[in-house]
């Protein structure tokens, strides 16, 4: 399936964006999904190019992308090595990243995409069929973002947040006082590792927008398809949440699985098929958004 990889575009605070763009090689207009990956993680995690294809095969311009203080680089796209950029990191900053996203794909007068023009046309994307698909902390802020942008069409969460506060919503007062008095907090990842720093920024932030932030008023007046997805074993956010949201919008639909907050899969992937609880979560996706 025809994919430009490592687009770059400006992002919030003067910091790149890296996007991905998955297409059908034909000149028929279509869908745009937009997918915002969640804390932590970055645009090709667990191989998501094996997600990315899925969802060209169904007819879909499919748009994936690096916020830009995911703490990736653009020379590093699947390596956390600027920590600082991690580090001031906030909702607000991942609000403006998307829309910079969305309007980059509705944008057809940039010249973009260059020496690679024979290849991909913008006019095969339909600017008003935008669906933006979030995981977890993205799936908050694909909601809040939803809410603020009536391009969006169509939205789409797996294992998504119910409010926006992560990582810091179960720490106890003392954690969140040293966090206060040193303007630092630090989280582990146990993956690479790593000592992920977290700047107090991130609380001021959330403090300061808290009308902005708030998921539960932006999915409730949300009036447009919302695919709510979820696993029973997700231990990172308990599937109460996606009953929580759905309690807040009654009419979105709920798909609730067997799996765990990604779905089976882990970083790296090297397999050529997904997991079968992520294969589940796609196809049902799709069929979604096909409707």
């Amino acid at each position: 399936m025809p994919s430009i990889k490592n687009i770059i575009i400006p992002g919030s605070g003067n910091l790149p964006i890296t996007l991905d763009i998955f297409f059908q090689h034909d000149r028929e207009q279509k869908p745009i999904v937009i997918y915002a990956h969640g804390f932590n993680g970055f645009k090709d995690w667990g191989n998501f190019d094996l997600i990315s294809e899925k969802f060209s095969a169904a007819g879909f311009v499919f748009v994936k992308f690096n916020f830009s203080h995911n703490g990736t680089t653009a020379e590093e796209p699947e390596i956390f090595t600027n920590l600082e950029a991690f580090g001031n990191n906030n909702y607000s900053r991942q609000l403006e990243d998307i829309k910079k996203v969305v309007d980059w794909v509705c944008d057809y007068g940039t010249g973009y995409l260059n020496e690679n023009a024979n290849l991909f046309m913008p006019s095969m994307m339909d600017c008003d069929q935008i669906y933006l698909i979030g995981h977890s902390m993205g799936g908050g802020t694909a909601i809040l973002y939803a809410a603020a942008d009536k391009r969006i069409k169509k939205l789409v969460t797996w294992a998504s947040i119910s409010e926006c506060k992560t990582p810091w919503g179960s720490w106890d007062s003392e954690k969140m006082k040293g966090w206060k008095d040193t303007g630092v907090a630090y989280y582990h990842n146990n993956r690479t590792k790593q000592q992920m720093p977290l700047y107090y920024q991130l609380y001021e932030d959330y403090v300061e927008n808290q009308e902005k932030l708030d998921i539960k008023n932006a999915i409730g007046k949300l009036n447009i398809p919302i695919l709510i997805c979820h696993g029973k074993a997700d231990n990172a956010v308990p599937v109460e949440k996606a009953y929580l949201l759905n309690d807040w919008q009654p009419s979105a639909q709920l798909f609730i699985t067997d799996g765990d907050h990604v779905f089976g899969r882990i970083h790296p992937w090297i397999e050529h098929k997904l997991p079968q609880e992520m294969e589940t979560v796609v196809d049902a996706s799709i069929l979604f958004l096909k409707g």
